[in-house]
């Protein structure tokens, strides 16, 4: 089972902390200053009149982005959908699969070993920020802790507490 994270909208301010965390964990060995032309967050912080949130991938079982690549480009790794950009065409059907619209494409910018820069279209998703050990930079720099990493345990702890829940509460009494 995949982990993901999930947000609170309760909780959530629409600050977009989040992003720029996304931006500054995945700009790697890249020298270009950030710009509104390279801002690409892998999560997108959504606002309307009453509520705000990230939206992020949701890490899908049989996930329809990964069943759509026509290049393999999108892999199971870890308990995390991930995307191998160095297969990704930019083609965009990743976009048109997933359901909770959490995939793009964006057109990433890198100087080259002949110092021009160089663009390239590819898939843009959260991966969870894999790789970095202190685990998804936008949980660790939210300010008011909206945003939580759900793991396999965390699912099963949760629907056992659910179960015991409405066990309890279908008998008066019992075990209280």
């Amino acid at each position: 089972m995949n982990q993901f994270i999930i947000a609170d909208m309760k909780q959530c301010i629409g600050c977009r902390t989040c992003e720029i965390a996304c931006v500054v964990a995945h700009r790697g060995d890249n020298p270009l200053p950030i710009t509104p032309e390279n801002f690409t967050p892998r999560l997108k912080v959504m606002k309307t009149f009453s509520i705000s949130a990230p939206m992020l991938c949701r890490q899908c079982e049989n996930a329809p982005c990964l069943n759509a690549c026509p290049n393999d480009a999108i892999y199971n790794q870890n308990g995390s959908v991930q995307v191998l950009q160095s297969r990704c065409i930019g083609c965009k059907t990743c976009m048109v699969a997933c359901p909770y619209g959490a995939m793009e494409v964006v057109v990433n910018q890198k100087n080259g070993s002949d110092d021009a820069i160089h663009q390239r279209a590819q898939a843009n998703k959260c991966d969870l920020c894999q790789g970095r050990s202190e685990g998804p930079a936008c949980i660790e720099v939210c300010p008011t802790a909206a945003l939580t990493l759900i793991r396999p345990a965390d699912l099963q702890a949760m629907q056992r507490e659910k179960q015991l829940r409405a066990a309890r509460g279908s008998t008066p009494n019992l075990l209280q």
